[in-house]
């Protein structure tokens, strides 16, 4: 079987591409900060027939991360398909910092999050995949990582736009090796916006993207794929 690891999966977006692959065959491993929140998930999983288990780590803790993915492979073998999509439990507590007012103390955190969670996770497999010719990898971040321009979230904007550009830049170096990268910048409030923003509908691009292997980047809106 092959394996999907989804990086920041909760009970929400997560939870639906860990089911559409999982519907798929795939293995499927969770990463994700809170013990109780994959329990919860591998158990909701397994009840719907995928083969599925949870490994904590907090992606701004690089080593707990590598120590993870470590585990991953020894349980589950090669690492076909990537999921990096972190974000924080409550949106709304967010501490946003606005373009005006950007500093270095309000960016670092949030480029161990995106930009620095975000490589170390890909390079834990990369490497086995160029070898063998063959992986997906799929990032997602908000859209005003670059696709929509929004001042109120620079730092955000600034460690998701860093981190978007490495993975456009990925896809093109990465052009005739049998590996794919790609990234979704979504541009809706999941669960909020009507049936397109839904996460079982938003997991059909990813498994779309997986199968297509084309776009560099979807923008993902309230209506769906633009």
């Amino acid at each position: 079987m092959s394996t999907a690891v989804i990086v920041g999966a909760g009970p929400g977006l997560g939870k639906a591409i860990a089911r559409r692959f999982g519907a798929e065959g795939f293995d499927v491993a969770l990463i994700g900060r809170t013990a109780r929140t994959l329990e919860k998930l591998e158990r909701d999983l397994t009840q719907e027939g995928v083969r599925a288990e949870g490994f904590v780590a907090d992606v701004t803790d690089r080593e707990a991360l590598v120590k993870a993915f470590d585990a991953i492979k020894e349980r589950f073998g090669p690492v076909e398909v990537l999921e990096y999509s972190p974000a924080p439990s409550d949106p709304a507590a967010v501490d946003a910092v606005g373009a005006t007012d950007l500093s270095v103390a309000a960016l670092l955190p949030q480029l161990d999050v995106y930009l620095f969670g975000g490589v170390t996770a890909v390079q834990q497999v990369l490497p086995d995949m160029i070898a063998r010719g063959s992986g997906t990898i799929l990032v997602s971040t908000g859209a005003s990582s670059g696709p929509v321009v929004h001042p109120p979230f620079a730092n955000i904007a600034a460690a998701s736009g860093a981190l978007r550009n490495w993975v456009l830049n990925l896809h093109a170096a990465l052009e005739g090796t049998g590996v794919y990268a790609a990234h979704v910048a979504i541009a809706t409030w999941i669960g909020q916006e009507g049936p397109a923003s839904m996460p079982d509908t938003m997991s059909e691009t990813y498994l779309d993207l997986h199968r297509s292997r084309q776009d560099a980047e979807v923008l993902y809106t309230g209506s769906g794929v633009l």
